[in-house]
């Protein structure tokens, strides 16, 4: 008889029904306290942990008010220094450094630092969760504040719950942060590691055994100087009285393998969904006295685990390891949602082949009953689960002959433009008219609460399409009429009609199926909701032209189209996992030149195709980078490049460090990209000091994850030092993203202030 162990690696923190995020808004808005908010967090961790609590470990210290990596640059003492002489809440602190400024009753005794640069924020590793960036001088020092962890784990135990603190490891944190003066980052090992140590010293002294660390670069490629760090930190921090678990996911560790299993921690996990291939060679290499963690339920998919077949696999490593292995997902469950049970008009076809949050803990639990104790003790259950697998296997609304027939007919011509930039560049500019430094938005304006509501009543059945669509076009008239009074040269139609970038278009193609409480946190009070890609992708009709000629008729001046684009729905949705991720991108990419074509027929003489995500889908290793390029540049550039040379297509990316593909960027041969800058003081176009990128570049000058109102002087300051680098005939002038989570009031005078510093620049 075994004894597996089972433990989860984190949990979603926002909330079934997203209570995190608006106790967060409302405390942001000056409308409740500190002591409200602090309470909701508390009921959601009480609430987490009771979900979790058949494991034999759970984790602690996953939940966070807005990042896990800020709150351990925190604990660590690590603010930037520009918040360091703020005395006062450290809760309010820190959200001035992750989005500006904190709470609207806070910044009234607060002069010092009220309003303030917010940290930058970019992507965890491959996923569309954003994490506030560690900054590091020659001069950084840590302190240790433990007091937030230590709370929870108290928290924790008188729930009567067996706490695994999870914090992310020492060369992981450097690894991810930016040394904002140049210097070496990695120097700054020998001074962290005394602070962990104290970190775990504190926490065996509250009585935890086990504590999981972290480390998912040791699925990178690495440097000989960074593989020697690990081996530098996990010998310092061997040394302390708790237990470490060593957690990767993401990825396979490919070369790391070797350095993995020499480190002197008590036990490895190991995704085993990405690294099923390596785990016989863990088995064989890692020490006999150490603790082998396999993640074995898919924790970035919503796909129901094929149990027998895992079991199928897994009972032989079982039996050799016996209770040396422990089992959990894959990595934190922060990136699915939490109760596939919530879903009561759900699609009563694809339901059953589905797993949230909680339903991947249940099978957890019967993949540990029947190593324990036998299949026969889990039979019914491994029965059900192997005719949903075959249902969906089964399902002809999964496979579409006429869709794939369509992939058979695509061709490189269908990827090229019909004349190179410079020759399109005459003609855009002679149709266009534009002045110097053209501005314009990236899409989307403030979804107010009348466009909720009106679309809550809308499917709620309480108002009909008439009465709805009467609405949309109100709020899009405004919107235009707005851009106008602002003297911007190329408008939107702000996007009224759309509840998402992505599942706005899902909700239009066949192939899809949608969640109605099926959030996950994209960063601090943000949420997303992906659509379910689950069979063959097809545009049964036109999707936004009636609302973008509707806009265009209320101005005479050029009015973009606005359409996400084929590899950012791929990668902001649940993907299929049963054919290549290749495959259902050509398949999207298809759809999107489609209305790509209808808008230009119908008189769009601009349309931007956002590839926000691009980066995003890159995998973790450089050396498995061109494979995925090459179909996901080809992707776009089918989706955008069947129209005419006067047409201008462009494109948008935000928050990613995409220096290092700006090659593939060029690639995509849009006329006009806009990314996002603000944040980093435009450091993302230092690429430009050795690459001469040939087409239009608008570097953001607003920084919209804040509530701040960027100047008239500052976003002058921001265009200059990017016309060092860019001809100041190719630059635009716009913010970094959309607009939708911002209130007019604070979108009016930052637009304003934008449209002033395009004059001045022009002057």
């Amino acid at each position: 008889m075994s004894n597996i162990t089972t433990h989860n690696l984190g949990f979603p923190r926002i909330g079934a029904k997203r209570e995190l995020k608006f106790a967060l808004e409302s405390y942001w808005r000056g409308e409740s306290s500190k002591d409200q908010l602090t309470s909701v967090g508390a009921e959601l961790r009480q609430r987490h942990w009771a979900h979790q609590a058949k494991l034999d470990l759970v984790p602690v210290g996953d939940f966070s008010f807005y990042d896990q990596v800020l709150d351990l640059s925190f604990t660590l003492g690590n603010l930037p220094e520009r918040v360091q002489s703020f005395h006062g809440d450290t809760l309010d602190n820190y959200f001035r450094v992750a989005r500006g400024r904190s709470a609207a009753g806070a910044e009234d005794h607060a002069a010092c630092c009220g309003g303030v640069a917010a940290g930058e924020m970019t992507k965890w590793f491959d996923t569309n969760y954003h994490y506030i960036v560690p900054e590091f001088t020659a001069a950084t020092a840590f302190s240790l504040d433990a007091s937030r962890l230590l709370a929870q784990v108290a928290e924790a135990k008188a729930q009567g719950i067996k706490a695994k603190p999870v914090i992310v490891g020492p060369v992981t944190y450097l690894a991810i942060g930016k040394a904002k003066d140049n210097s070496n980052k990695l120097a700054l090992l020998e001074q962290l590691l005394p602070v962990y140590a104290d970190l775990l010293t504190a926490l065996a002294a509250a009585g935890v055994e086990w504590v999981q660390i972290d480390e998912p670069i040791l699925v990178t490629e690495l440097s000989s100087e960074w593989q020697d760090a690990f081996r530098t930190a996990y010998a310092a921090l061997s040394k302390t009285k708790v237990k470490l678990l060593l957690a990767t996911y993401f990825g396979q560790l490919q070369e790391n393998i070797a350095l993995a299993c020499e480190l002197p921690v008590h036990g490895f996990h190991l995704d085993a969904i990405n690294a099923q291939a390596e785990v016989a060679t863990l088995q064989a290499q890692l020490p006999q006295d150490r603790v082998l963690s396999l993640g074995v339920i898919n924790g970035r998919n919503i796909w129901k685990t094929d149990l027998n077949t895992l079991l199928d696999w897994l009972e032989p490593v079982a039996k050799q390891l016996g209770d040396r292995l422990w089992i959990a997902p894959s990595c934190s469950l922060l990136h699915v949602p939490v109760d596939l049970n919530s879903e009561l008009s759900f699609d009563a076809e694809v339901k059953p082949w589905l797993a949230f949050a909680l339903q991947k803990l249940d099978e957890l639990e019967i993949i540990a009953t029947a190593l324990n104790h036998g299949r026969d003790s889990v039979s019914a259950e491994l029965s059900a689960n192997r005719e949903a697998i075959e249902a969906r296997r089964l399902s002809p609304r999964v496979n579409n002959p006429a869709v794939k027939a369509a992939l058979a007919t695509i061709t490189p011509e269908l990827g090229q433009r019909r004349s190179a930039y410079t020759a399109r560049a005459d003609k855009q500019t002679a149709l266009l008219q534009l002045p110097k430094y053209p501005t314009t938005t990236i899409g989307s304006f403030p979804q107010t609460a009348e466009i909720r509501q009106a679309r809550s009543q809308f499917k709620a059945g309480q108002i009909d399409d008439t009465a709805y669509t009467a609405a949309m076009k109100a709020e899009i008239e405004r919107s235009v009429r707005e851009q106008e009074a602002l003297g911007l040269d190329v408008l939107v139609h702000g996007e009224a009609e759309r509840n998402d970038m992505v599942e706005y278009f899902g909700e239009q193609l066949d192939g899809y199926v949608f969640s109605r409480f099926g959030w996950v946190q994209s960063y601090g009070s943000r949420c997303v909701k992906p659509p379910i890609l689950f069979g063959d992708i097809s545009r049964p009709n036109a999707m936004t032209v009636a609302w973008t000629t509707f806009a265009q008729s209320l101005t005479a001046k050029p009015m973009k189209g606005m359409l996400t684009g084929p590899v950012t729905i791929l990668n902001w949705s649940f993907v299929r996992d049963d054919q290549p991720r290749s495959v259902s991108c050509y398949q999207l990419a298809l759809a999107i030149r489609a209305e790509v074509l209808d808008l230009e027929k119908a008189g769009v003489q601009v349309i931007q195709i956002d590839e926000a995500a691009l980066r995003e889908g890159l995998p973790l290793r450089q050396s498995q980078w061109q494979a995925y390029l090459d179909w996901a540049v080809e992707s776009f550039r089918i989706s955008a490049n069947g129209v005419g040379d006067a047409t201008q297509i462009h494109t948008h990316m935000c928050y990613s460090e995409f220096n290092d593909i700006i090659a593939s960027i060029a690639e995509m041969d849009a006329d006009v990209i806009t990314i996002e800058t603000s944040r980093s003081d435009m450091e993302l176009l230092d690429v430009f000091d050795h690459f001469n990128y040939p087409n239009q570049i608008g570097p953001g000058v607003y920084d919209i994850h804040s509530p701040n109102i960027p100047t008239e002087a500052h976003m002058v300051q921001l265009m200059q030092k990017a016309a060092e680098r860019i001809p100041a005939e190719r630059l635009w002038v716009n913010p970094d993203c959309g607009l939708k989570t911002r209130q007019w009031p604070e979108v009016l005078p930052a637009l304003r202030n934008m449209v002033a510093a395009a004059k001045t620049l022009r002057a």
